[in-house]
């Protein structure tokens, strides 16, 4: 079953966030999920507390380094999906964990400064890749942006990461009040009222346009795969 980490140096790139957004939408698929909540803040479990968490959705909290390949191991038996939210730094557990993924996704604002943190989270999985003889696809999600303007500093990023070989989402998770929202409010995008957000239909085909395309990237890596033992 096919584990998705979302790593990042940095903090306050969006993990969090878009790791919510792919689990929901693959609940309201009608999958079941696990989400790892290893961020030290514990984002996804508050966020888990509040009323409308999916029902298919298993949130877990995971405090130690020791065992988080146990715990993932144990969660890709439990349901099809597991999804792993790691901390704003570079640690032991974010290489244990991304020598387990099918995919990494590495958020990234698009400003110079994020993008050096997201191109250090590129090498983490490089080095992953050599520690356990199997390539780890991975890919940057520009996070953040804005849906109507498309400034050439961003522009310029994107180009400096294509240059160095770096994959890039084609969806951008737009900067969208909604995404705010469900943490203050709880439930999911589809749970949210007027009254909590603004612009909730827009939210709502951004963040399915993103769970299809990691779909699409899971189901290329595990062809990849079938390739290579053939």
């Amino acid at each position: 079953m096919p584990t998705i980490v979302f790593a990042s140096p940095k903090g306050g790139a969006g993990k969090s966030t878009s790791a919510n957004l792919l689990g929901t939408s693959l609940a309201n698929r009608g999958a079941a999920v696990t989400i790892i909540d290893a961020d030290l803040n514990r984002p996804l479990a508050k966020w888990a507390k509040r009323p409308g968490k999916p029902e298919g959705l298993t949130v877990i909290e995971q405090t130690s380094e020791s065992n988080i390949i146990e715990t993932i191991e144990a969660a890709a038996r439990a349901t099809p999906f597991v999804i792993v939210d790691l901390e704003g730094t570079a640690s032991q557990m974010a290489t244990f964990a991304i020598s387990r993924a099918d995919l990494v996704v590495i958020p990234s604002k698009g400003s110079q400064l994020d993008a050096v943190e997201a191109v250090a989270a590129v090498r983490l999985v490089a080095q992953c890749e050599k520690m356990v003889g199997t390539p780890i696809p991975c890919a940057v999600l520009l996070t953040q942006t804005n849906p109507a303007i498309r400034p050439r500093s961003l522009t310029a990023i994107e180009e400096q990461f294509t240059s160095r070989g770096v994959k890039l989402f084609d969806t951008r998770l737009h900067e969208r009040d909604a995404f705010r929202a469900i943490f203050s409010f709880g439930g999911t995008l589809r749970t949210l009222t007027t009254a909590q957000a603004r612009n909730i239909p827009a939210a709502i085909e951004n963040a399915d346009a993103f769970t299809g395309e990691v779909i699409r990237m899971l189901k290329a890596g595990a062809t990849d795969q079938k390739k290579e033992v053939a």
